[in-house]
This record gives C-alpha cells, sequence and structure tokens, in this order.
C-alpha cells in the first residue's frame, strides 16, 4: 500500500525533518513537495532528501493570476506520482495528522474504517502554549495544549483536510478537499469519529459534539510568539493578499486542554529525525535554516509594528472558548452573512 503527502512550502527548514519522519513513521510512503521562493535553504534541503530518496521534490516559483498553493496543487494533479498511490493526503508542514484508533499509523486508520473511500479529517487547533522563544525543538514536543473537543467557533476550527483513494473519480486535488469529475460520486466518506457524512458542498463539518474519536490534524498553526512573526511576514500561501495579523493568532491560540497523544511517537520521531542527520548535508542544511529564521526573527523584532505584535500579543493570553450558544449564534450568524453576499453576487453586486 502507498500513501502520498501532497504539500508545498516556503522557509520551513527548521521544520521539514521532524514532520518528514513522523508522517514516513505512521505509513505514509511517498512525498511530493512544491517549494517557492525560499529564503531559507528549504529547497535546497528538499533537494538533498530527494537525492536519497526520501521524497520528490519540484521547484513552483510565484507568480501569474493563481496563488502559489493552486499552482502547486494543480500541477501535482498531472504528476506521474498520482497514479502510483493507493491514497492521497494533501497537508501543509504545521499540520500532523494524529491517529488515535490502534497504534496510531495509517494502517489502523484504514482497517478502522475499511470501507471507506475518503476521510474529513478535522483540524485540532494547538496553540502557543505560552512558548515565546523560536526553539530548535520538536514542534510536537512543544506545543501540547490544545482547543477542546467540542467547538464550533471560531469556524476555522470545524475545518478538515483530506485523504482519499487515489482513484480516476476526482480531477484535481482541493486544499481541503478534492474535486470530483463530472458525473462521479465520493462514495463512503467518514469524519474523524469515523462515522459516514452526507455530502458537504464547503470545507467545514459544523457540530458542537466531540470529533476527534478516532483522527485529527494537530494544527500548529501558531507556534511560538517570534516564530508567528516569520509567519505574519510571509503570509498566506493561498490567499496572498491575505494578511496575517492579530485576528489570525486570536482565532486559533486555544490551550484550553492538553493533548499529548502524538507523543506516544516521540521516541520514533526522535529515531527518524536522527537517521535523516546521519547525512552530513542535510544536518548542515537544517542548521543553516535555524541560524537562518533566528537572524530573520531578530531582524523583525527591529521593526515598530511587530515590536507591538509581540506587544499585544502578550496581552491577549490564550483564546478564550464561548458557551456553546455563543458558539451557534455566531455560526449561524455568518452563514447568514454568506447567504446575503450569494444573493448579492447572483443579483451582479460584486461588493465584498
Amino acid at each position: 500500500m502507498r500513501a502520498l503527502v501532497v504539500t508545498c512550502m516556503r522557509n520551513e527548514a527548521p521544520y521539514l525533518l521532524e514532520w518528514i519522519a513522523y508522517h514516513r513513521h505512521i505509513g505514509f510512503t511517498d512525498f511530493l513537495i512544491y517549494s517557492n521562493d525560499c529564503d531559507d535553504g528549504t529547497d535546497d534541503l528538499l533537494d538533498r532528501l530527494a537525492a536519497l530518496g526520501v521524497l520528490t521534490h519540484e521547484r513552483n516559483r510565484a507568480g501569474g493570476k493563481k496563488s502559489v498553493q493552486w499552482r502547486a496543487l494543480n500541477r501535482a494533479q498531472n504528476h506521474s506520482l498520482m497514479d502510483q498511490v493507493d491514497w492521497i493526503y494533501g497537508a501543509d508542514v504545521d499540520e500532523f495528522l494524529c491517529i488515535h484508533a490502534g497504534d496510531g499509523h495509517l494502517r489502523d486508520l484504514f482497517a478502522a474504517c475499511p470501507d471507506a473511500q475518503g476521510f474529513a479529517l478535522p483540524w485540532r487547533m494547538f496553540g502557543n502554549a505560552g512558548v515565546f522563544d523560536f526553539q530548535d525543538r520538536p514542534v510536537t514536543a512543544q506545543f501540547t495544549r490544545a482547543a477542546p473537543q467540542s467547538l464550533l467557533w471560531p469556524w476555522r476550527a470545524v475545518q478538515f483536510k483530506s485523504l482519499y483513494r487515489g482513484d480516476a473519480r476526482y480531477d484535481r486535488m482541493g486544499v481541503h478537499r478534492p474535486k470530483l469529475k463530472a458525473g462521479a460520486a465520493h462514495g463512503l466518506w467518514v469524519d474523524g469519529n469515523g462515522d459516514a457524512i452526507i455530502e458537504t458542498a464547503g470545507t467545514v463539518l459544523p457540530t458542537l459534539a466531540p470529533r476527534y474519536g478516532m483522527a485529527q490534524i494537530n494544527h500548529y498553526a501558531l507556534g511560538s510568539v517570534e516564530n508567528f512573526l516569520v509567519k505574519v511576514a510571509r503570509g498566506k500561501p493561498n490567499h496572498s493578499g491575505d494578511a496575517i495579523d492579530l485576528s489570525y493568532w486570536a482565532d486559533r491560540n486555544f490551550n484550553t486542554v492538553d493533548d499529548r497523544a502524538i507523543l506516544r511517537h516521540a521516541t520514533a520521531i526522535a529515531e527518524g529525525v536522527a537517521a535523516l542527520r546521519q547525512d552530513p548535508e542535510i544536518d548542515r542544511l537544517h542548521r543553516a535554516g535555524v541560524d537562518w529564521r533566528t537572524r530573520r526573527i531578530a531582524e523583525l523584532k527591529q521593526d515598530p509594528d511587530n515590536f507591538y505584535l509581540l506587544s499585544r500579543i502578550l496581552h491577549l493570553g490564550p483564546t478564550q472558548v464561548l458557551s456553546g450558544p455563543q458558539q451557534k449564534q455566531l455560526f449561524n450568524g455568518l452563514m447568514r452573512l454568506q447567504q446575503l453576499k450569494q444573493a448579492r453576487i447572483a443579483q451582479g453586486d460584486t461588493r465584498p
């Protein structure tokens, strides 16, 4: 059984080896990674890993009408690897698939739902756990505070990413879900509890019920406070015109509960990273990426806007979980606003 991860990245050298080691350990066999406009040597590190047969690396320059992430996904659909694998999974380097079933490997996930054609794997937001400094330590060990089992608002808390069978029914990949060919059907898809889901047009599965019984995606979207400055400066890969700012932090900094489930793989992660770093060039490129980020953080902290951003983040503290009725009210209000917007667009009104 071959399972493929597809992603794109920029300036992620300090985090790459842990992410690769972990996903190899739980059963992914292939990695198709698109890099773009890297300053920290991520592209060179990917080239070296590709030369050693660990992954497939393609360079993907920014530019044109499509965002860099969408350009990568469109290119990936025509890559020869897509016809060679049994399962396809799209994820970012700050997302770790944490499987609760069995021993926490892909084989356990598939055994739990043998008839599933796809898995809508829910995000679980992991906050900064009070970590201020950027550190060259495993993300999975540093950030162990997360959102609760039940969360509907902010609405991104109920988004998912997709792991699905690599067959001919899909026209192309998507950031959150694949697009079907005309006339095709998804077949049986299940959620993070292993329950069958009804076809949904969007990228959310809105519920206040617990949803991580079988699997979740640990989403380390923030990292440390210092690391967040680098993310702010880089911007979003799929919405390059959208700023990453204090609202982004506030929507994701949930430190409500302790979640260390992924750490049952900590020894395997450490051994996998150590094995990769046995190659002197990989070790050098990893250290160079850490040094670049350290210098970049020092540079960014000299900017007054970033200085005030740090200050405001410290004032905010962890994001509070609203009551269930408040969450429902906000989510339903957003749905009404979106319906009104769609109605205006249908009438030719294209205002934001």
